[in-house]
C-alpha cells in the first residue's frame, strides 16, 4: 500500500469524521445566525465536543501516518491541530479536514466504499449510532429549549437544562427533574425518547455482542508428513 493510500483510515471512520466536520461548519454558521444567547450556548458546547473529537482524530492520524512530517506539513495536519483548538477564528480550518475526507474516498471509489460498508456492517452501525446520538443531542437540545424557555412554569430554561434533559432522556435514565410542560415540548420530548431508546438499546446490544461473542480459535499447526510432530 502506498503512503498516499495508507493515509486512509477505515471507510466508516472517514465518513464519520466527514459528517462531524460538516456539522461543525454548519454550527459555525448557526452561531452567527442565532441571536438567542441560550441557543448559542448549546452550539458552543457542541463545538467544544467536536474540538475534543477532532483533537483525538489529529493524535490518531499523526501517530499512525506513514510520515508524521508529511501529514503535518503536506496534508494539512497543522490545520487539523489548529481547528481542534477552542478558538472561533480558526474553526473554519475544519474545511481542510472535510476536503481530505472527500479526496481519500474519491481515490478509493464509490463502489469500494459501498462494498466495504456493506461488508463491515457492525462497524458501520456503530458510527451511525454515534452520529445519530450527536445529532439528537444537539438538535434535540436546541428544539426543546426553543419551545420551552418562554413558557410559564417551564423548568427547561437554560442551555444546561436542555442538554441535561436530552442526555438523561437518550440514556433512558429519566430522572424526572427536568421535563417539558408545553404541548410542542412534549412532542419533541416524545421524539427524543423514541430515538434515544433505539440508539441506547442498539448500542448496548453492540457492546454485548462485541465483548461476549466467542473469539475464533487458533488452528493447530499441521503435523509434517514424516510424522515428526507425533510423540516418539
Amino acid at each position: 500500500m502506498s503512503k498516499e493510500r495508507s493515509e486512509l483510515k477505515s471507510i466508516g471512520y472517514e465518513i464519520f469524521i466527514g459528517i462531524l466536520s460538516t456539522l461543525s461548519i454548519v454550527n459555525l454558521v448557526l452561531l452567527y445566525v442565532v441571536q438567542d444567547k441560550s441557543l448559542g450556548t448549546v452550539l458552543t458546547v457542541m463545538n467544544g465536543l467536536f474540538s475534543l473529537i477532532f483533537l483525538a482524530d489529529f493524535i490518531y492520524r499523526i501517530t499512525t501516518a506513514p510520515s508524521a512530517g508529511a501529514y503535518f506539513f503536506r496534508h494539512f495536519g497543522w490545520a487539523d491541530l489548529l481547528a481542534s483548538m477552542p478558538l472561533e477564528q480558526v474553526k473554519i480550518l475544519r474545511a481542510f479536514r472535510l476536503a481530505r475526507v472527500f479526496r481519500l474516498l474519491r481515490e478509493v471509489g464509490v463502489r469500494t466504499v459501498g462494498r466495504t460498508l456493506s461488508k463491515d456492517r457492525a462497524g458501520s452501525s456503530l458510527y451511525i449510532l454515534l452520529v445519530m446520538g450527536i445529532l439528537v443531542l444537539e438538535f434535540g437540545s436546541l428544539a426543546i429549549l426553543r419551545v420551552e424557555q418562554g413558557v410559564p412554569g417551564a423548568n427547561i430554561t437554560t442551555a444546561s437544562d436542555a442538554l441535561w434533559y436530552t442526555i438523561v432522556t437518550i440514556s433512558t435514565v429519566g430522572y424526572g427533574d427536568k421535563f417539558p410542560v408545553s404541548d410542542a415540548g412534549r412532542i419533541i420530548g416524545s421524539g427524543i425518547i423514541v430515538v434515544g431508546v433505539g440508539i441506547f438499546g442498539t448500542f448496548t446490544g453492540y457492546l454485548a455482542t462485541f465483548f461476549l461473542s466467542p473469539r475464533k480459535k487458533e488452528t493447530a499447526p499441521p503435523v509434517d508428513a514424516g510424522g515428526t510432530g507425533s510423540p516418539g
